[in-house]
This record gives C-alpha cells, sequence and structure tokens, in this order.
C-alpha cells in the first residue's frame, strides 16, 4: 500500500517516526555569547513541534568552538549549559514528534568574523567576496579530534533528550570536504581514492553509533552531487550511500550543492556538472533531488528523505507512491507557514505560500540572473537573510514580518551578525 503524509516509519535502528513529515536543519544563529542554547531555542522547536511536523533536525550544532558555520551557533563540547539542551529537548518534542541534533563542523566554510585560521582536508580556500580565510590543511591529531567531537557531542544530544543526531556531510562543510577530490588533495589514508576520502564520514558514524547505542536513530544528510567538476559526483554518491547503508544509518537526507554552487537553495547558476540535467519532469514535481533519490532507491533500501522545492501536498504524496523517497524535507516553508505540516496532514492545506518568489532585490540585469556577480550574490543572500530574520520572529513568539523588505532583511543580517562576533570576541 502507498505510504501517505500521516503514515509512521519505523528506521532500522527500531524507533518509529509518527509521520512522514520533517522540517530540514535550518541554521538559527540564536547562542548567547558564550554558544549556549537560550529560551528562543525553546520557543522556536515548541512551535515547529505543535506545528505536527513528525521530526524536526536542528540547524548546525557544532562540535568545536573555535570554528563556527555562523554566530550565534550552539556549540557542545561538553556538559555547560547542559540545562539549557534539555530545555530545548523538551520543549522540541512537546507533542511526541522527534527532534535530531544536526552535529556539523564548517571546515573551510568558517567565516572570517569566527575564526582566520580555519581547518579543513586541505589548505584550499574558498574564494567567496572575501568572507573566508586560506584554511589550514588537517594534521593526523586535527582529524582524531574532530572524529571524538562527533561523538561526544552526539552522546551529549542523547542524554539532553534529543531523540535522534544527524551528522552534516553535505554542503561543503568538513565531511563534505573530505567526500571531494577537489578540495581533498591529501596524499595520506585520508585521501585518493574514495574509500580513502569517505573514511572520516565513515568513521564518524562508527563512533557516533557506538557513542549513542543502536537503539537510537542516526542519520547523514549528504549530497547527490557537489555539481562542480572533479568535486564529489552522483556515483560517488551512491556508493556512499551503500556504505551507510551497510554501517546501519537509519536515515539518508538527500541534498546537494555548496557555498560556490548553493544548488540546496536552488539559486546556482550555470552548473559545471553534465550529471545534472534539470529535467522537465523534477521541475513540474517541484524537489529539486527527487529524481537523484530515485536513482539511489534502485541501489540502497534504508530511509530516504528528499528536501527541496517540496510545495503542494499533491506533489508529496505523489513523490511518496514513487517510492523513490520514505520522508519529505520541508524547510523554508516551516519558517512562514510553522503550523503547515499539521494543515498538511489534516487536508486543511492544499499547499504552502511560495514567499521567495517574491524575494529578489533587483530585476532583469541587476535580478538573481544577473551576469554581475555583486547583484547575483545580494539576489542569494537577501533570501536567506529575509528567512534568517522570520526565524528570529519565529523564536521570539512573534509572527513572521510577511512585508519585511529583502534589502532591509539583508542589511539587518549583517549588522547583527557583525555585532555578534566582535562581542564573542571580547
Amino acid at each position: 500500500m502507498p505510504a501517505d503524509l500521516h503514515h509512521p516509519l519505523r528506521l532500522p535502528c527500531g524507533v518509529e517516526l509518527p509521520n512522514r513529515l520533517l522540517k530540514s536543519a535550518m541554521t538559527e544563529g540564536l547562542a548567547d555569547l558564550a554558544d549556549q542554547a537560550t529560551v528562543r531555542h525553546a520557543t522556536l522547536y515548541r512551535r515547529w513541534s505543535e506545528g505536527g511536523t513528525g521530526t524536526l533536525i536542528t540547524g548546525n550544532v557544532m562540535i568545536d568552538r573555535r570554528f563556527l558555520e555562523r554566530p550565534g551557533n550552539v556549540v557542545i563540547e561538553d556538559k555547560r549549559g547542559f540545562d539549557r539542551l534539555r530545555r530545548w529537548a523538551r520543549a522540541g518534542t512537546k507533542s511526541g514528534n522527534h527532534l535530531w541534533m544536526q552535529i556539523s563542523h564548517p571546515g573551510r566554510q568558517c567565516a572570517r568574523v569566527s575564526s582566520r585560521r580555519p581547518m579543513a582536508p586541505s589548505a584550499i580556500q574558498l574564494k567567496l567576496l572575501g568572507h573566508f580565510a586560506r584554511p589550514v590543511a588537517m594534521r593526523e591529531a586535527d582529524i582524531q579530534d574532530a572524529l571524538d567531537r562527533f561523538a561526544r557531542t552526539a552522546a551529549l544530544a542523547r542524554e539532553a533528550g534529543f531523540t535522534g543526531v544527524q551528522l552534516h556531510a553535505a554542503h561543503g562543510y568538513l565531511i563534505s570536504e573530505f567526500l571531494s577530490a577537489r578540495l581533498n588533495r591529501r596524499k595520506d589514508d585520508w585521501g585518493g581514492p574514495l574509500a580513502s576520502r569517505a573514511r572520516f564520514l565513515l568513521e564518524a558514524v562508527a563512533r557516533t553509533r557506538q557513542a549513542v547505542g543502536n537503539d537510537f536513530p542516526l542519520a547523514v544528510k549528504l549530497n547527490s552531487a557537489d555539481f562542480q567538476k572533479g568535486g564529489f559526483s552522483f556515483d560517488e554518491s551512491i556508493q556512499v550511500a551503500q556504505w551507510l547503508e551497510e554501517r546501519g544509518v537509519d536515515l539518508v537526507e538527500i541534498s546537494g550543492g555548496n557555498y560556490e554552487q548553493p544548488t540546496m537553495f536552488d539559486m546556482a547558476g550555470r552548473r559545471e556538472d553534465a550529471d545534472w540535467p534539470r529535467r522537465a519532469s523534477t521541475r513540474q514535481r517541484e524537489a529539486f533531488f527527487l529524481d537523484y533519490a530515485a536513482r539511489l532507491r534502485r541501489e540502497v533500501r534504508l530511509p530516504l528523505a528528499v528536501t527541496g522545492g517540496f510545495r503542494s501536498r499533491r506533489v508529496m504524496r505523489e513523490a511518496l507512491d514513487s517510492h523513490a523517497l520514505d520522508v519529505i524535507g520541508l524547510a523554508r516553508p516551516l519558517v512562514t507557514e510553522p503550523d503547515l505540516s499539521g494543515r498538511l496532514l489534516r487536508g486543511a492545506s492544499a499547499a504552502a505560500i511560495r514567499y521567495e518568489d517574491r524575494l529578489h532585490i533587483g530585476r532583469g540585469p541587476f535580478g538573481p540572473n544577473s551576469p554581475l556577480l555583486f547583484f547575483k550574490a545580494l539576489n542569494a543572500l537577501g533570501p536567506l537573510a529575509w528567512y534568517y530574520r522570520q526565524i528570529i520572529h519565529l523564536a521570539e513568539n512573534r509572527m513572521p514580518h510577511y512585508r519585511l523588505g529583502v534589502l532591509s532583511a539583508l542589511v539587518r543580517h549583517q549588522v547583527t551578525e557583525r555585532r555578534l562576533a566582535r562581542r564573542r570576541r571580547r
């Protein structure tokens, strides 16, 4: 019988998800100056819990306070701020749903405002508007330390009351960098052939599983591809997914891209990877990575989630009916409509409202397809900032500010981020 949105899903570890809707990770930027969770995290996730989504995944939780994805990340290295984590977990599971912690290390995608000496598999700088410093290539001791930190953070997440963890191996962060032949130029056992480049991820999975036990959901967010020449390819992604299945991972969430090719936000312009034909059927079905999931499903049987582009209940049900995936991932729609999942499950709503269609700073030669890098960047960063501001509104128990201008949101976001970074360094 085809699965419907309201049907539960039993994971390989034996845990059951209450329905097929998942809130994918979105960076929140709500931590205090000590990098600890705040009451705003509890307020935000309580609202999402009450909204009906079966599984909520947090934004990037960092394993090392030296390296942040952005100012305002929560960092978990030990039990400092543990009561706050417990409050977050209680609020985020209020309605009987799951709350999984996404655990991450930014690698070279650590902005200068957070660190001027980031670490990465190789010393390859992310050259994007001067925001990122040249990384230091990790030594063996650095690699072992990072692996231990992934496991330690996962164990603390379980102890605090989170009901699962997700290792972030996508979007150009540290684990994704190890997987990419373009970014991993190492000549030791951590680089070279795919088996060596995947070693960091597989070791992180093994140590995390040992830390949390076999009865606890362990998920991985994995790129279908980087969409860059010489980067992580789809064939490699299939092989890595097979290895993850062999190691008992409970769910793989499919995504793609990185800061240079931000396919996860559907903002990339010309894609360099010939293995990415954006088929009309994919556009019609809304889901950016659904075709990849269908191909991956022929090779693996572990539960798959796809996030990106889903807006209508009809398309979500068609995707489940196709058996290409098991879980529908939603992100931005739950920022502007935090109760959307409940309405979709009840049949009270047919689709999410596409606010992102309105979020362009310019038109014509100054719009999102501008040949001018400056305007292309503004139109990429502006919508991100707009959604960041909406998350703050939700976390402060207010309604989303739908009339907020995208340029105003971008300015406010930049000012807030820099102020927070300066105060954190004091």
